[in-house]
């Protein structure tokens, strides 16, 4: 919190007595004025939202090693991601995922190597310190598979000891048990173009002082490299490591029969979906992995081609004064969708001008053509949205229902292409519904889970399976466009959410930290469905977020909570987190508890002079226990809707009294 305007708070914090604050109602719209005017300040002309998105140090490890690799480094930027770098290594020497977390192998490693290439020498304090906490999370042989696969770029592993990535992979026919449409549309579109990268192995020399050997623990020579075997003889585990091992056999002998056809096919389907995208995927690993797959296939630098695919990565860059840090993509939908609910719900008029230009530019941005979601939805016509400023492979069913939940609260001029557009939507969502009951992001029925064995699925986001936060906000949705519980795919998806919910009460959240996000979501879509408050599972649910609310009256809960589900809903308090919980409070109908009223102080109390909050926390996921993400406006536009709710609430039971 800024000093300026911490001394500025301290007079007005709200004096609570016996669950109550004084002058409460007149506080509450004092601060959603505030924080509505801040987001309408934050809009962009075209009409949208767009914030930062944030992530950890490895994006600029990576840049970094791309412009190592391609001969095109900057130095004066590479010393600005270095400094960035360097901001974010903790005490012991390692580098977290998230802010605060605890020091990462893989992070730290790339970090290690980034600065070197960089410049650094092994004797600077900050590499020396680096280095003893690597060597003691078990050296270089413990990060993941891309990471050791971009280090064999520079020779600095064996490329022999790493997962296979087959480009054959390309060619298994979709009905076959193991293809690429069986693995998740983000695996996809980073693995295809690094299975090029596999099969042509580059290699760039670098001066033995820029290299990693004293990250081996005991020396390169003595290191096991391999993947260690399962100690139980038949396992999956085992099963794919055979198959690796014979993989990389053939390679040996050059039994390669298919390899000239799958890579024509590979290097085909990374090129189709570079059109109507921000770079393939439009995400920041498969962008830098189809560069680097375009370089071993013989493209030039100045083909066409490369440049587009560079100049996309680019824009994802930050430069400022002192340091450069890039984003994992930009979240413009996204953003733009929830700040038009958030105003939308605290009253602006549904033909306010600002809101009519954010719908004009969303509704413009309606996937109308067949993407990757096709091969396992053979039904389903196209009527989706993405999540960024193009992506037209790949919309997603969360970025279309929050789309759709925001679009209720805006009246376009022309009524009858917003109502076209939207059922448009809606028909692809229920098309899109997997056989459980439940939704998943961007396919449908991904749920091979065996395939997370598979030696280079480390990354731990090999499959798109159904989620409940999902799920709750389509019932939200869903039931915004009058539909209701008795809809036989509105059924099958309350099974999932009851199946799915955990013995304390809560839900597992997939895309936001964590179970207080998928808590949140599953109430507010279980209230807006219709489902009876007073229903046990709904109030075991409440009483869990009220159990693991703070001293201090926020709720926080940290990226950890998914690698030990003991430590769910513990954290330092956050906005956005204490917004989902009052949220969901207020969903299954707790408007009285002094839990809420605390809640609602604690966002009065850190709400700053100009209407916005900060956040120094990740509250984003990406892939659980792998990679998060901050999105710089969860801060703003969930407390609005928090408070929002609250001052209805509020309105509710003193027209009732």
């Amino acid at each position: 919190m800024e000093d300026a305007s911490s001394s500025h708070q301290t007079s007005a914090i709200p004096q609570m007595r016996f669950g109550k604050i004084d002058d409460l109602s007149s506080r509450v719209a004092a601060a959603i004025g505030g924080a509505r005017d801040y987001l309408f300040s934050q809009q962009h002309e075209e009409g949208y939202w767009c914030g930062e998105l944030e992530a950890d140090t490895t994006l600029e490890s990576d840049y970094i090693m791309l412009h190592t690799l391609l001969g095109t480094g900057d130095m004066d930027r590479f010393r600005k991601a270095a400094r960035y770098i360097l901001q974010h290594q903790n005490e012991d020497g390692g580098w977290p995922i998230y802010a605060g977390g605890p020091s990462n192998v893989s992070a730290s490693v790339k970090a290690y190597f980034g600065l070197k290439l960089a410049g650094f020498t092994a004797d600077h304090s900050a590499l020396v310190r680096a280095r003893k906490k690597i060597l003691e999370l078990g050296g270089v042989t413990e990060v993941n598979t891309f990471t050791k696969i971009y280090l064999c770029f520079f020779g600095q592993y064996d490329y022999d000891a790493v997962p296979a990535i087959p480009p054959e992979i390309v060619l298994f026919p979709n009905w076959f048990w193991f293809n690429i449409y069986e693995i998740s549309s983000w695996s996809r579109a980073i693995l295809v173009p690094l299975s090029i990268c596999y099969a042509k192995k580059p290699f760039k020399k670098i001066p033995d002082e820029m290299g990693v050997e004293e990250l081996f623990v005991g020396g390169r020579d003595k290191s096991r490299m391999h993947l260690h075997w399962d100690k139980k003889l038949l396992s999956w585990r085992n099963f794919f490591l055979s198959l690796d091992r014979l993989t990389h056999w053939f390679e040996r002998v050059h039994i390669r029969p298919l390899r000239s056809i799958a890579l024509k096919k590979a290097e085909r389907w990374v090129l189709e979906r570079f059109e109507m995208s921000d770079g393939l995927g439009a995400i920041y690993p498969s962008m830098l992995n189809a560069i680097v797959a375009l370089r071993c296939l013989g493209y030039s630098l100045d083909d066409p081609q490369v440049i587009r695919a560079i100049d996309e990565f680019e824009k994802l860059g930050i430069e400022e004064a002192e340091t450069f840090r890039m984003q994992p993509c930009k979240p413009p939908v996204w953003d733009a969708a929830y700040a038009l609910f958030a105003l939308g719900e605290s009253g602006v008029p549904a033909n306010d001008p600002r809101m009519v230009k954010c719908a004009d530019w969303i509704l413009q941005k309606q996937v109308r053509t067949v993407g990757d979601w096709k091969v396992k939805n053979k039904k389903g016509q196209p009527g989706g949205w993405y999540f960024e400023f193009n992506n037209e492979f790949y919309p997603d069913v969360d970025d279309s229902a929050m789309v759709c939940l925001a679009l209720t609260h805006v009246e376009h001029p022309n009524g009858r292409y917003q109502r076209e557009s939207v059922q448009r939507a809606i028909d692809w969502i229920f098309s899109m519904q997997c056989r459980n009951g439940g939704w998943a992001s961007f396919d449908k029925n991904n749920d091979r889970m065996v395939f997370q064995h598979i030696p280079f699925a480390d990354h731990n986001a090999m499959l798109d399976p159904p989620t409940v936060d999902i799920t709750g906000r389509i019932l939200e949705m869903l039931a915004a466009y009058g539909y209701d519980k008795n809809h036989p795919a509105v059924k099958r998806a309350l099974k999932f959410i009851r199946d799915e919910q955990e013995a304390d009460g809560s839900w597992f959240g997939r895309w936001g930290v964590n179970y207080i996000y998928g808590t949140m979501l599953v109430l507010r879509g279980l209230e807006a469905i219709g489902v009876d408050h007073h229903e046990p599972y709904v109030q075991q649910a409440a009483e869990w977020l009220r159990m693991v609310q703070n001293a201090d009256g926020g709720w926080g809960e940290t990226c950890g909570s998914y690698d030990d589900p003991n430590t769910k809903g513990v954290g330092p308090s956050t906005p956005s987190q204490t917004a989902w919980a009052i949220m969901g409070l207020l969903a299954a109908n707790d408007t009285r508890s002094d839990c809420v009223a605390k809640g609602i102080a604690y966002l009065l109390r850190t709400q700053k002079k100009d209407g916005c909050w900060d956040e120094p926390h990740y509250t984003g996921t990406g892939f659980p226990r792998v990679f998060y993400l901050m999105y710089h406006m969860y801060r703003q536009y969930f407390p609005l809707i928090a408070l929002t709710t609250y001052k209805k609430v509020i309105a509710q039971e003193q027209g009732q009294n």
